[in-house]
């Protein structure tokens, strides 16, 4: 989970501390395109998300939900 925030603060320029599991992305200035971006670039490191999965809850807490679903699905 620490390197999605570290990889949302890096995006939105905020301190990683400032980003709180429960804490709306959205509000905190991750638009749409800044998402995607973050999408692409997990992507390119070989972690495969459904977009419209993480747009279901726009928290850090929801987007480590949707990556651990994942990772699982990978491992079976």
């Amino acid at each position: 989970m620490e390197t999605l925030r570290r990889d949302i603060a890096r995006m939105i320029h905020a301190d990683p501390s400032e980003i709180g599991a429960d804490d709306n992305l959205m509000d905190l200035g991750l638009d749409s395109m800044r998402a995607m971006a973050l999408v692409l670039s997990w992507e390119q490191q070989g972690l495969k998300l459904d977009f419209s999965e993480l747009a279901a809850d726009v928290t850090l807490a929801g987007w480590w939900a949707v990556v651990a679903r994942q990772q699982d699905m990978e491992r079976t």
